[in-house]
């Protein structure tokens, strides 16, 4: 009996041991440190003055909205060469956007709705009114006000593609230009647009709830303005090119990228509708679990796409520990574990108590 006591606690020990070599096998320490991106934020306030689409922006509510802050290049590195910025205001049918979009040489030749409108410079605008990286749209249009609008159910990165058919109807735009339209023999100064852009086709892309904003609802927001170095043919402005390339173009954002990709929507801007006509005394209603959602999400970036993809190679139930490094000396611990259909990540706010966790859709949920 005694000697079955002996080599049952000699078996526990090992056990024991095995476990806890096991648990140090599988944590990592990684650092996504770099790879977070803190959104910027717009608070748009409400009109009851009719606004004429033209261009032009001269009615009084425009002169009381604020503007953003002017764009950045899209990576965050480079000053962007010309001044690129936007306003919004919007009333109980449309979202109205203006951007002012400094140019010493305005052109177009792209004239067919719904054509790939960045082959030209252009400007455009993402929105994802659920603010959960799906359902989303894009508009694009260039200096001819031809539109491209489109809806995605997902990223390209996890499979989404276009939907060119569909439309926003009754949205309304219109190009004002100080200077002239595809003249090379003079220096212009910007080309501005207007929108209207209805609020319930964007509410129709919610997920739950598919009305338009009320107070203090938070969408998600970003604009790119895509520019090309060009050259002169035959009198005519063409996308530049060498050794028969074309160059690549120049993509500047209003809220930061960090990587030459606006389809990352978990990075955009929150935009928050109020019902005041001025945004001086509103307060931005801040995300108390925005860190970690963003840490979150670097993770699946990592994982799905960077430094942590030999995960996907382990079997399904594998779980590892994935300690996420997201400043000098702060370290915030969460659970990777290998599914049948790809990978969830688990992630907790000690501040808040809430948890959530993100797969490899790129789709973060809170845990019930």
């Amino acid at each position: 009996m005694k000697n079955y006591i002996i080599l049952s606690s000699l078996f526990l020990l090992i056990s024991l041991s095995c476990q806890n070599k096991k648990t140090k096998e599988t944590s990592q320490l990684i650092d996504v440190s770099n790879s977070i991106v803190i959104p910027k934020h717009y608070i748009v306030s409400k009109t009851n003055e009719p606004i004429v689409i033209d261009g032009e922006a001269n009615e009084l509510s425009w002169e009381s909205a604020q503007f953003t802050s002017s764009f950045i290049d899209i990576e965050g590195i480079k000053t962007p060469k010309y001044d690129t910025k936007v306003k919004m205001l919007w009333d109980t049918s449309y979202l109205y956007v203006y951007a002012q979009i400094e140019e010493p040489h305005i052109w177009g030749n792209l004239k067919q709705r719904d054509t790939v409108i960045f082959y030209n410079n252009d400007f455009e605008i993402f929105i994802d009114p659920s603010g959960t990286a799906t359902n989303y749209i894009e508009i694009e249009i260039n200096a001819l006000g031809t539109v491209w609008d489109l809806a995605l159910d997902k990223p390209y990165r996890v499979g989404g593609k276009a939907n060119d058919n569909w439309n926003i109807e009754g949205l309304k735009s219109a190009i004002h230009i100080q200077g002239t339209l595809n003249k090379a023999n003079d220096t212009d100064t910007q080309w501005s647009v207007e929108f209207a852009i209805p609020l319930q086709k964007i509410a129709d892309q919610k997920h739950l709830n598919k009305n338009i904003p009320i107070d203090g609802e938070q969408w998600r927001i970003n604009f790119s303005r895509v520019e090309w170095e060009h050259d002169l043919i035959d009198g005519k402005y063409q996308r530049k090119k060498v050794n028969e390339k074309y160059l690549s173009e120049y993509n500047w954002v209003w809220s930061p990228q960090r990587v030459i990709n606006m389809h990352e929507p978990e990075k955009w801007a929150y935009l928050q509708f109020t019902k005041q006509a001025k945004t001086d005394s509103v307060v931005f209603n801040t995300d108390k679990d925005l860190l970690v959602k963003q840490i979150a999400y670097a993770l699946f970036r990592a994982i799905r796409f960077g430094q942590l993809n030999d995960l996907l190679k382990q079997p399904a139930g594998y779980t590892q520990i994935l300690n996420a490094k997201f400043d000098e000396n702060k370290v915030i611990k969460t659970t990777y574990k290998k599914t049948n259909t790809g990978f969830t990540v688990e992630i907790n706010n000690t501040d808040t108590n809430n948890t959530f966790i993100i797969n490899e859709e790129g789709v973060l949920n809170s845990k019930k």
